[in-house]
């Protein structure tokens, strides 16, 4: 345990700020300032990122992603109605990213639909190209539901 606001500073875990708490204990929580930028820009690009790929799943033509998704779909053993519930979970997903209350929920529910992307893309042998998207927005959702999980008061 420290005994001056040196020693603090010394124990501080890494990429910890700096600061005392009003009882001079350091406040280890908080991250740097560049780590909450870095989470907020990672956030920005998942909700844009996933409210872009449910718009494309709504869409009844081709997209720049390819084909419709109404086709996709149906090539991937799914019925094509299907895309609704899935686009519709990605946007409801986006949603909760923005909100620091409903983020952790959001991030889960978007690993369930990236996991589940990621085993339909295996399933049907898909070109690393068209399945890597998957994989990348699996491993981002992680992040972000491990760095917005709620914690206990007393850890």
């Amino acid at each position: 345990m420290p005994t001056s606001p040196s020693d603090a500073v010394s124990s501080a875990a890494p990429g910890a700020v700096d600061r005392t708490a009003a009882d001079g204990a350091p406040d280890v929580e908080r991250p740097t300032t560049w780590r909450r930028r870095l989470f907020t820009v990672l956030l920005v690009w998942m909700v844009v990122s996933f409210t872009v790929g449910a718009i494309t799943k709504f869409y009844p033509g081709e997209t720049f992603f390819g084909a419709p998704y109404s086709v996709k779909f149906v090539e991937w053993g799914y019925p094509s109605w299907f895309r609704f519930v899935v686009g519709g979970g990605e946007l409801v997903a986006a949603a909760m990213l923005i909100s620091p209350r409903s983020r952790f929920l959001g991030a889960l529910l978007l690993v369930v639909i990236t996991a589940g992307a990621v085993v339909t893309h295996w399933v049907n042998g898909d070109p690393v190209g068209e399945s890597a998207s998957a994989h990348v927005h699996l491993v981002l959702s992680l992040l972000v539901a491990w760095v917005a999980r709620p914690r206990r008061a007393g850890a």
